[in-house]
């Protein structure tokens, strides 16, 4: 693993990854827009062979009638985190972001659109609106919410000291998400993007990972139950195992029958990285099988791309999928990836 320190100014490799990080949280969320909800059988089906992006369906109860290529509330929610990040020179303010969530609610409500804040947010905005201190109203939030729009914090921070980054996921977790699984999943899945920004494929950041969930896990509202650092190791490997002794099927059913597709932390995180496992060398074809997998499949996905995408940039993934997402969607992706890298480097210097 070559050293983790900051380089003294972003390379285009560095400003490409952050862009391929961004842009693999948006394929693979708009992969997993029509599938989220539905069994593995359903999704397969829905996606194809070879999966592709697809619309929603009429009948979809969150997705119905969206375009292919369409994003969820993942990537809505991670370009906001995104821009309070810069605006903050890299911290999050508490009181914009419970404001921003809000807002962000709001503007879907007005859309018609049922893929909403999910039940950790609303459980912590509803107390925010009741005037409780939005620093201190996450100490219920267990659900994958802050892993999934974590991606710009690993981004915008250095992988060394890995405490700090700790400290970072921990301060933008906080307002909805403030709990010791919470950030654990959160800290994990940064990482891994903080790592891909200096090159570091996943084989070799996961293990990385797994030691800054341990970490994370020391922060928060304590939570009893499964360790998320034990669950991801627990999960490469018999997605790893599986695929060696009867090929990626066998090994997708053992992640959906054992590890689980729920958007409890402890399931949906270590689902991705599992799925990251069987393909760390492709981040589309990846996508494609954390998409297929059904469930929270949406955020799997996202997370699995944004994992993937920090190593390899924006040619882990076809060109005409990013032009196709990045259109339907109007996202500006590489503005936000240059300021990130750019806060990357200045707080590196700090």
């Amino acid at each position: 693993m070559p050293p983790m320190t900051a380089a003294a100014d972003p390379s285009p490799q560095a400003l490409d990854r952050a862009q391929g990080a961004l842009l693999g949280l948006a394929v693979g969320d708009a992969m997993g827009m029509p599938t989220q909800l539905l069994t593995r059988t359903e999704a397969t089906a829905v996606l194809g062979d070879p999966p592709g992006l697809r619309s929603g369906a009429a009948d979809h109860p969150v997705a119905a009638g969206l375009p292919v290529g369409s994003i969820t509330d993942d990537t809505e929610q991670a370009l906001l985190l995104a821009r309070l990040l810069i605006a903050g020179t890299g911290r999050v303010n508490p009181y914009r972001l419970a404001e921003d969530l809000l807002a962000w609610e709001a503007s879907m409500l007005a859309r018609g659109s049922a893929d909403l804040l999910g039940p950790s947010t609303r459980r912590a905005l509803r107390r925010v609106a009741e005037g409780e201190d939005p620093a201190s109203t996450g100490t219920e939030g267990t659900t994958n919410g802050a892993a999934m729009r974590i991606t710009p914090v690993g981004i915008a921070t250095g992988p060394a000291p890995l405490a700090r980054l700790v400290r970072a996921v921990v301060d933008a977790d906080r307002p909805t998400h403030h709990t010791s699984v919470a950030h654990a999943g959160a800290a994990a899945v940064a990482t891994v993007v903080s790592l891909g920004i200096e090159g570091v494929g996943f084989d070799q950041a996961w293990p990385v990972a797994v030691e800054a969930a341990r970490l994370a896990a020391g922060h928060g509202t304590p939570v009893p139950g499964a360790r998320t650092d034990r669950r991801i190791t627990w999960a490469v490997h018999l997605a790893q195992e599986a695929a060696a002794r009867g090929g990626v099927h066998t090994a997708l059913v053992e992640i959906d029958e054992l590890v689980g597709t729920s958007l409890a932390t402890t399931e949906s995180v270590p689902a991705a990285f599992a799925v990251a496992a069987l393909r760390p060398d492709d981040p589309w074809a990846a996508v494609g099988l954390a998409a297929s997998l059904g469930g929270d499949s949406d955020t799997i996905a996202a997370i699995t791309g944004a994992m993937l995408g920090a190593s390899h940039g924006t040619g882990g993934f076809p060109a005409e999928v990013r032009r196709t997402v990045e259109s339907v969607n109007d996202l500006d992706l590489t503005g936000l990836a240059g300021a990130l890298v750019s806060l990357r480097t200045s707080l590196g210097r700090s």
